[in-house]
């Protein structure tokens, strides 16, 4: 965010429903895509802002950066999606992207996620999220009264949003980033996103990266968004 806005760029962001300071809704429905969809379009009109925005958006966040660009292209200049590809890339992935996707299915396990994911101190989380300074942080977030589930909520509000949704192409010029060592995403979703774009695509590979990319590489991230961003 800094070196971006020492470049002359606002920088926006935001929690997420269900993350940081803001609420974390009850429902399970309350954490559609659709809706936090409209969450972002909300705060760019509460902001004022009328000129094309750029969005970068990993995990969750790229996904919700795809979703804002097929509903709203207008609103966007370029669009930066690290980790995951257009929606149907990942949903024609094929075998080896669903079995990297295991966890979902096991999130959907009401109570029983949670209580995994929790027990022993955050035994199962600090596992996965091993090695990295903000894990204090992050549990401290997640041990507040529902906002473990808010956070699973988002997997299971929109599991079936794979299955049934139709997703169109994407007008929006592109920049897809991934790593070759993720364990949970393939490059095939990534790549394939070109199938399903009708406006600018590039895709960059960073290697000595695990998922978490802006975490473990963030001065070569920053380098792939901001030569895309001033490629016109």
């Amino acid at each position: 965010m800094e070196p971006l806005a020492a470049n002359g760029y606002r920088v926006i962001a935001y929690d997420q429903r269900g993350f940081g300071d803001s609420d974390a809704p009850p429902d399970e429905s309350d954490y559609a895509l659709d809706l936090i969809v409209s969450d972002a379009v909300a705060i760019i009109r509460q902001l004022g802002i009328s000129e094309p925005i750029y969005i970068v958006g990993h995990d969750w966040g790229a996904f919700v950066g795809w979703l804002f660009c097929l509903q709203h292209p207008a609103l966007v200049k370029k669009f930066v999606a690290v980790s995951v590809g257009h929606p149907l890339a990942f949903k024609h992935a094929g075998l080896q992207q669903k079995l990297k996707s295991w966890y979902v299915f096991f999130f959907q396990l009401r109570g029983i996620a949670e209580r995994e994911l929790s027990k022993n101190d955050w035994a199962a989380f600090r596992r996965m999220a091993k090695g990295y300074p903000e894990l204090t942080s992050w549990i401290a977030d997640l041990s507040r009264p529902g906002r473990l589930t808010a956070a699973l909520n988002w997997y299971r509000a929109n599991f079936r949003l794979f299955l049934t949704s139709k997703f169109g192409k994407c007008k929006v010029a592109t920049l897809g980033v991934h790593s070759p060592q993720d364990l949970a995403l393939t490059v095939k979703q990534m790549t394939d996103s070109a199938k399903y774009m009708d406006a600018a695509w590039k895709y960059v590979s960073i290697d000595q990266s695990s998922h978490w990319i802006p975490l473990d590489q963030p001065d070569i991230l920053l380098s792939d968004i901001s030569d895309w961003f001033r490629n016109q």
